[in-house]
């Protein structure tokens, strides 16, 4: 036998391979299919609209018999606070394109960049996605901030998203929620207060507080229970906004990408020029003020 006719053999060998390799191919790819492929259909297009600001916000599920079951301080527990900010934290490391993160009480806030991305800006994804690694994270560090309580049953939340259109209607929102953190925490703190300080029952106490306008609690607060309302903690009256910073940290000095709790005021223009490049779509820049005492959470994926 000559080498050509060796050499065709050898080529008509490899054509019948690649055949049968086609031929299973296609009848594989014939079978992924099925008569019952057909309930996709009933699934529904449920992308954000683009170029808005995405607002993930996630309230705690039936929280005032959780707080009470696991005997939360009132008017505030700070380790609590803390937990929510630590859980809160983990979304941002998760997901890049939460550019902050506001919380109060039992809810957080997640504002996702308006020219994100991420899962193709479907809603149900997002919100999904956020609220069980907000919620995972919860239990997951829950023993780290109340190491004398055990968890009793695990926590629930409930979660939303809302689209706003320009620069001013996030700030807007980002206000309502702080405007709010400082009305509700007020009147629990002059509530529980008079509780506390006076022994007034609840219904006694809601009687005395009952049509209160803001500068009537501080009255209450400061003459009823000795206690000036300015000196409560920023955590309580603020809030606690969550802003990603780049930055040095000894002792190599290299730059790292961090999570900080600020505890401040979001409603007038310093926060929001002092961190431009949150509406401005920019990268972070490095952050020379950054002291290394000040509570941080590292981001491990920078």
């Amino acid at each position: 036998m000559s080498l050509y006719t060796k050499k065709l053999i050898s080529l008509r060998d490899w054509h019948r391979v690649l055949h049968i390799y086609a031929k299973e191919f296609s009848t594989s790819k014939a079978m992924a299919k099925s008569k019952y492929e057909y309930v996709r259909t009933f699934e529904f297009e449920d992308r954000c609209l683009q170029n808005c600001w995405i607002v993930v916000r996630l309230d705690g599920r039936s929280f005032h018999r959780f707080t009470s079951s696991h005997k939360f301080e009132k008017p505030n527990d700070k380790r609590a606070l803390e937990l929510m900010n630590r859980s809160a934290a983990a979304v941002m490391e998760e997901f890049r394109d939460v550019s902050l993160a506001y919380g109060q009480s039992d809810e957080y806030s997640f504002i996702l960049r308006k020219n994100t991305d991420l899962y193709n800006r479907r809603q149900s994804k997002i919100m999904s996605a956020i609220n069980s690694i907000f919620s995972a994270s919860y239990v997951y560090y829950w023993n780290t901030f109340f190491e004398d309580k055990k968890l009793l049953y695990p926590p629930s939340f409930d979660a939303r998203i809302v689209l706003y259109p320009t620069d001013q209607n996030l700030r807007d929102y980002l206000s309502w929620r702080q405007a709010d953190t400082h009305i509700n925490n007020l009147y629990n703190t002059a509530f529980w207060g008079l509780i506390s300080m006076k022994g007034l029952s609840n219904n006694e106490a809601e009687k005395v507080l009952s049509g209160t306008v803001s500068s009537e609690k501080n009255e209450i607060l400061f003459k009823e229970c000795g206690t000036n309302y300015n000196n409560e903690l920023p955590i309580y009256r603020k809030g606690t906004v969550l802003v990603r910073k780049l930055v040095n940290l000894p002792p190599s000095k290299s730059k790292k990408h961090v999570i900080c709790p600020l505890h401040v005021d979001i409603i007038g223009d310093s926060f929001w020029e002092e961190y431009n490049e949150i509406l401005n779509l920019k990268d972070l820049i490095l952050n020379k003020d950054f002291k290394p005492d000040d509570i941080f959470y590292l981001v491990k994926r920078s």
